[in-house]
């Protein structure tokens, strides 16, 4: 016979197997409800970043939009547009590798480190 079954009961464990199983999705969730604010917590949050010794700025938010772009006069040569065009490249990147390490970190932290793939 298989085992945890008996003729009279069934399947043992019915009752406490539906209180497991009641418990774990009320975890399940609470973990939700933690990671949909701590995505927010992030998507409200601004990052900058500087480059070229601080003459072009980006900012970005945390839902990866451009929120705000700072270029010094200096940083303006009519003879060296492409370098400008770098820069400006530059920091809006390193501005979105922020956003997602932070999004990545806070996860992260929820998660206990596993990685769930599709989950952000």
């Amino acid at each position: 016979m298989a085992k945890g079954y008996s003729a009279r009961g069934g399947f043992s464990g019915g009752a406490g197997m539906m209180k497991q199983q009641a418990q774990m999705q009320q975890k399940l969730l609470k973990m939700q409800q933690e990671m949909a604010k701590a995505q927010e917590d992030v998507e409200n949050t601004n990052f900058t970043a500087s480059v070229g010794g601080g003459v072009v700025q980006a900012t970005v938010s945390g839902k990866k939009q451009l929120v705000e772009l700072a270029i010094k006069p200096e940083a303006v040569d009519p003879e060296d547009v492409e370098m400008l065009q770098d820069l400006v490249i530059s920091a809006v990147n390193e501005a979105l590798r922020q956003a997602d390490e932070a999004m990545n970190n806070s996860m992260s932290s929820l998660t206990g480190g596993l990685n769930i793939p599709g989950l952000f």
